[in-house]
């Protein structure tokens, strides 16, 4: 499913496609290659696209109840910061957490970061999805400790299998914009 139609989703299809679209050869982190790479960073780090993105992302999921929001860091981080700050400015409280690629070693040793998440209802995120892989991770992450994935949403699905191998594992998937809308 993807993201409703709305002023915020079209100035996130904007942005993406000006600002992320790389074109050549490019290795994903799944390991397939591919002619295209959507550098996600180049807008969910944008000041103008950041509160955008916040916004669509909320859109996206309006029907699903949850609390806190995040999934595995680097990509999911900015996309939840962006989806808590808009949440506030609609006087919605929203907490963000951070799933760290490995359990720290020292400290607290922690794998989630932020605001407990055991027996709470979350969304995993992240900014793309090609194999849903990394938001797996997360989702695996957050099962372990406790948490009630209620969903997960990324800003961008490179329709390469991702909604379906999240859909095994029983957790439904959205995406806000598609590789049919990417100018590639």
């Amino acid at each position: 499913m993807s993201a409703p139609d709305s002023p915020a989703k079209r100035t996130v299809l904007a942005q993406v496609n000006e600002k992320a679209i790389v074109r050549g050869e490019v290795t994903l982190s799944s390991g397939a290659t591919a002619s295209y790479y959507v550098d996600m960073r180049r807008v969910t780090l944008d000041a103008a696209a950041a509160p955008a993105i916040g916004r669509t992302m909320l859109e996206l999921t309006a029907d699903w109840e949850y609390d806190a929001v995040g999934g595995l860091t680097l990509g999911a981080d900015p996309v939840a910061t962006a989806m808590l700050h808009q949440a506030a400015a609609d006087g919605r409280v929203l907490d963000a957490f951070v799933v760290r690629k490995a359990q720290k070693v020292h400290g607290l040793q922690k794998l989630i970061e932020g605001p407990p998440v055991k027996g709470r209802r979350v969304l995993a995120v992240d900014d793309t999805s090609t194999t849903g892989g990394s938001v797996l991770e997360a989702v695996a992450a957050l099962r372990a400790e406790g948490a009630e994935v209620v969903g997960v949403a990324v800003i961008v699905d490179r329709d390469t299998g991702a909604a379906e191998r999240v859909e095994e594992q029983g957790v439904p998937y959205r995406y806000a914009v598609g590789k049919a809308e990417l100018d590639i």
